[in-house]
């Protein structure tokens, strides 16, 4: 089987792998139609031979929408979470594509030693997955909490997006931010520095994501968060020691690619880029993504969404966030914003095949 291409052939290791995951529809607003669903396997593994991987991706909306879309999730999220946006966001005109970064949702090691995944290859996958899947018409990166500074990373790494939509930008070189993200903030003094120390055996052991960040302000909705809380393979999930260890030593795609001159992303060429980040957001407050924003040299322009909590489902912000999505798709396009693009390809309408129906394939 050729790395790096779909693993159509491969078993699925349960009747639960290929179900339809839709528990967290209920907390988004519904949908006014039906949105195709299919899934597949994408066989992957790192750079550094420590794992290969069948990853979950999936593809969201009409195969022929004008706009390609990427929806990246953060740490307490995966495919499941994001499903609900994606399928609004396609009636918007985009193909959308969903994956289940290593150690998250319906992804799974196939061989290496557990607990090898590290932050750098989240970043190399979602690289990977925009060249897999490139082809002639637009593509926007969509973040969702550290999904966007992925997303930002994804872009300037490959040169592909004609845009970057976030709903938060966390640079985790800042100790202000480091201090924003996590459970407590003496963690980011005390605790974090000794994630330096997990190199060796030590790094492949688990560590829970919700015992070192606040994720029970995930949303300021109790039964959205509680069921991120609940979800084994997102909220409720651990990552190992080298995970974290190697995120607190990444730096935004932008620094890195600085001339030596330069410092911090404002020397460096960049495709626009979009903050939405909730108003009334608990986890990680706006002012910290605003100011790497206004740090960036190209394009940019942010919106705060009116009531929303960090996963932004709450009215009357989530239609703003649908509605910004929708202006920038129009300008990509260069037509005037229509009302929402069918399930099957077509203005306006609905589709009423048995895929569309069901929802997933």
């Amino acid at each position: 089987m050729p790395w790096g291409r779909p693993a159509t052939a491969a078993p699925e290791p349960s009747a639960e792998r290929g179900a339809r995951d839709d528990r967290y529809e209920r907390h988004v607003r519904p949908l006014p139609q039906p949105v195709r669903r299919v899934r597949e396997d994408w066989a992957w593994r790192d750079r550094d031979g420590r794992g290969e991987w069948l990853l979950n991706v999936e593809h969201v909306g009409a195969d022929d929408a004008p706009v390609r879309m990427l929806l990246v999730h953060g740490a307490g999220g995966n495919a499941a979470a994001m499903w609900p946006f994606a399928a609004h966001l396609s009636l918007l005109g985009a193909r959308v594509t969903l994956v289940d970064l290593p150690g998250y949702g319906r992804s799974r090691q196939v061989s290496g030693r557990r607990g090898s995944v590290q932050y750098p290859d989240w970043q190399q996958v979602l690289v990977d997955l925009v060249e897999r899947e490139h082809d002639e018409r637009p593509l926007v990166l969509v973040g969702a909490s550290m999904g966007g500074m992925l997303a930002l990373d994804a872009a300037v790494t490959t040169g592909l997006a004609e845009r970057v939509i976030a709903t938060c930008l966390l640079d985790v070189t800042r100790a202000e931010v480091r201090s924003g993200i996590v459970r407590w903030p003496w963690l980011a003094s005390v605790g974090l520095p000794l994630l330096g120390l997990a190199r060796g055996p030590l790094a492949h052991l688990p560590l829970p994501i919700r015992w070192l960040t606040p994720m029970a302000t995930i949303s300021n909705s109790p039964g959205l968060s509680s069921e991120v809380l609940r979800d084994r393979r997102g909220g409720r999930g651990a990552l190992p020691l080298g995970w974290y260890r190697t995120f607190l030593e990444s730096r935004p795609a932008l620094s890195r690619k600085a001339p030596d001159h330069a410092t911090g992303p404002e020397k460096i060429t960049q495709p626009s880029v979009i903050l939405l980040h909730p108003d009334e957001d608990r986890w990680t407050p706006p002012e910290l993504s605003e100011d790497f924003l206004a740090r960036l040299d190209g394009p940019t322009r942010s919106v705060r969404l009116v009531g929303c909590g960090h996963f932004p489902v709450e009215e009357p912000g989530f239609q703003q966030l649908l509605d910004e999505v929708a202006a920038e798709l129009s300008a990509i396009r260069g037509t005037p914003e229509a009302t929402f693009w069918g399930a099957t390809g077509s203005w306006g309408q609905g589709g009423n095949d048995e895929q569309t129906q069901q929802g997933w394939q």
